[in-house]
């Protein structure tokens, strides 16, 4: 918990900075939670071959869905091919919105309540609100992006655990934090370890779910600050007046991949305390690659959740959430692929 006097520096210091703390470059802290404030997450996605334009379009409107909700953080799921065309999409969004809050990650696509889209397009998680604090820190130069999991495993398994360790120090803690929030270059099942390192400082029981950045040779970046660093892992603690509910479900096969989409929806659903108002489904993209069509799984998810509450999806090289295994051992959230992660917010 921060001392009276720093909270008191620290509401000056972001009323003067626009929202966002000043800090180290590996670390940031948006203006802190108002109780009974509004908790607010918009999400929007452009198809478009030009990243410039394309990064622009989807800043804009994501503006346009917070209203006049104060915007906290914004996550980024973008399918371009290669780093110049990567950062200039980058360079659309933070032309609009403010580059300190830009995260994310570079993935195989994105679905949305408007549909799936892969190469050519971004998709933008806007999350604010006055009843709502995020904060945000980044690790880089992991040391596992260029080892072989099969020829490297202790060592890999070694670095991540210090890396994960590492990432969740630099993440200030409340008694309001509700959820951790991790993009990162560590596919499966390198993010296994990354995961065990931050439930070292987190707890192995805390709510925790994310996405791997994309495993193909030039892909593999993460953001934050609004730019691309590879061989590096993004966290978010999400706090406030809010809860959450988790469920995680894995298939590899057509019919099955649809099954367990509406099934571990419905858990999610199941689990919620309140009146569920927003949905993050991080998905691998092996599963989508067993699907005769993309649109059926979500399909799927929309029969459990409707097609009109918020739905943040992305397809990724590796999943971080509930596993699905009959041997989950005391660990709320693993490291995995072939799953789909959901988690539910309410009120």
């Amino acid at each position: 918990m921060l001392c009276r006097r720093f909270r008191v520096w620290l509401w000056i210091a972001l009323a003067l900075s626009g929202g966002v703390a000043p800090a180290a470059d590996d670390r940031w802290s948006s203006a802190p939670a108002k109780p009974a404030g509004d908790v607010v997450l918009r999400v929007v996605s452009v198809e478009d071959e030009n990243p410039v334009a394309a990064g622009k379009a989807a800043a804009e409107a994501l503006k346009r869905a917070m209203g006049h909700s104060p915007l906290k953080a914004v996550v980024v799921s973008e399918c371009f091919e290669d780093q110049e065309n990567k950062e200039l999409l980058l360079k659309g969004i933070t032309s609009v919105l403010p580059r300190q809050i830009v995260v994310g990650g570079a993935t195989y696509g994105s679905f949305t309540q408007a549909g799936c889209t892969d190469y050519d397009s971004v998709c933008l998680l806007g999350i604010g609100g006055e009843g709502l604090s995020v904060s945000a820190a980044l690790e880089t130069e992991m040391g596992t992006a260029k080892l072989s999991f099969d020829d490297h495993q202790a060592e890999i398994r070694r670095r991540l655990h210090v890396a994960g360790k590492q990432l969740a120090d630099k993440l200030p803690r409340t008694e309001e934090d509700r959820l951790v929030i991790l993009i990162a270059d560590a596919h499966s099942p390198k993010n296994q370890s990354l995961v065990e390192g931050l439930q070292q400082v987190m707890g192995k029981t805390f709510p925790l779910t994310g996405g791997c950045a994309n495993k193909n040779a030039g892909q593999t970046f993460v953001y934050f600050d609004g730019k691309a660093r590879p061989d590096s892992a993004v966290a978010l603690v999400l706090a406030g007046d809010f809860r959450v509910a988790l469920a995680g479900r894995q298939a590899n096969e057509n019919d099955a991949v649809i099954a367990t989409a509406k099934q571990g929806a419905e858990e999610a659903l199941a689990k919620t305390d309140g009146q569920p108002f927003a949905v993050l489904a991080f998905n691998c993209a092996g599963r989508r690659s067993k699907l005769k069509k993309y649109e059926d799984e979500l399909a799927a998810m929309q029969a459990a959740i409707g097609k009109e509450m918020p739905l943040f999806g992305c397809y990724c090289a590796g999943e971080m959430g509930p596993v699905d295994v009959a041997e989950k051992g005391e660990a709320l959230s693993g490291g995995a692929g072939w799953h789909v992660m959901y988690t539910v917010l309410s009120k």
